[in-house]
């Protein structure tokens, strides 16, 4: 014996055959059966919805900004990259295995387990991030920051407060440079912070600064000299302190890039 429609389960018909979520020949019969009033309410929502997309017509239109396209396609590569690496890792540890089980495990007593593996992680997520903010604001045009230079002393106050530590914007106007502000940004597991400059012709670089909590774990990893990465015409040199990370990007060359990496590092770490 068939059983009635729960109310639910008749609203949310009516709602998909608004939505046009059910087949032709269905929505047409769904609007046969119903009663005059259900016919009503079919007529207003579908109003109702005509109303609502033309209202929304040019943001529906709107092509994706290219800056965010690119970070969508530069995370499908890592996470590609990633599930390679899993495969190769994967198949040398066969190889390894092959030749004496024995001798690695010997081997791995002599080093904490993964140590070098979770550092890696750690600094490869954090440049990674800092090129994705950097992707991501460093071609906006109204709105690249949060707050401005005209309001430096509060940003700083700020940014110190929600990262946890009194921090610092080094002084670039000698290599041409002039703050234009900040932000904030989520981090893995602490809030990261992004200054940005600007030079007379327009180009940008942004300084992204923030906890990393695997330093903590390993000190004697810690603290690690200039390293540069290079993806999709976005440069970066990074460095780590204690329990914090620096990454200054940009689309400059890499000397160059690296000539300015070396003042906003000296500033930071020279006494106030």
């Amino acid at each position: 014996m068939n059983r009635p429609s729960s109310p639910e389960s008749h609203e949310q018909k009516l709602h998909a055959c608004v939505d046009g979520r059910l087949g032709a020949e269905q929505a047409q019969t769904v609007r046969q059966q119903a009663d005059p009033a259900t016919r009503d309410t079919l007529a207003a929502w579908d109003t109702q919805r005509q109303a609502l997309r033309a209202l929304h017509t040019a943001v529906l239109n709107e092509p994706v900004p290219a800056s965010m396209r690119e970070v969508a396609e530069r995370a499908a590569r890592d996470r590609a990259n990633a599930a390679n690496q899993v495969r190769w890792a994967g198949m040398a540890a066969s190889v390894i295995l092959s030749f004496g089980l024995g001798w690695v495990l010997h081997g791995l007593s002599a080093h904490p387990q993964g140590t070098g593996m979770a550092q890696l992680n750690a600094q490869t997520q954090f440049v990674r991030a800092a090129g994705y903010a950097h992707a991501v604001y460093q071609p906006e045009k109204r709105h690249p920051v949060e707050v401005g230079a005209a309001e430096q002393e509060h940003l700083v106050q700020w940014l110190s407060k929600r990262l946890g530590r009194p921090l610092r914007v080094p002084d670039l106007s000698a290599e041409g440079y002039a703050l234009v502000g900040g932000r904030l940004l989520p981090g893995e597991g602490s809030a990261r912070a992004q200054f940005m400059f600007e030079d007379a012709h327009g180009q940008r670089l942004t300084l992204y600064l923030g906890g990393i909590t695997a330093t903590e774990q390993h000190p004697e990893l810690a603290q690690t000299r200039f390293q540069f990465e290079s993806r999709q015409g976005t440069q970066s040199f990074y460095w780590f302190d204690r329990d914090f990370g620096y990454a200054l990007s940009g689309a400059l060359g890499r000397e160059a890039l690296l000539a300015v990496a070396t003042r906003v590092y000296q500033q930071l770490e020279s006494k106030p």
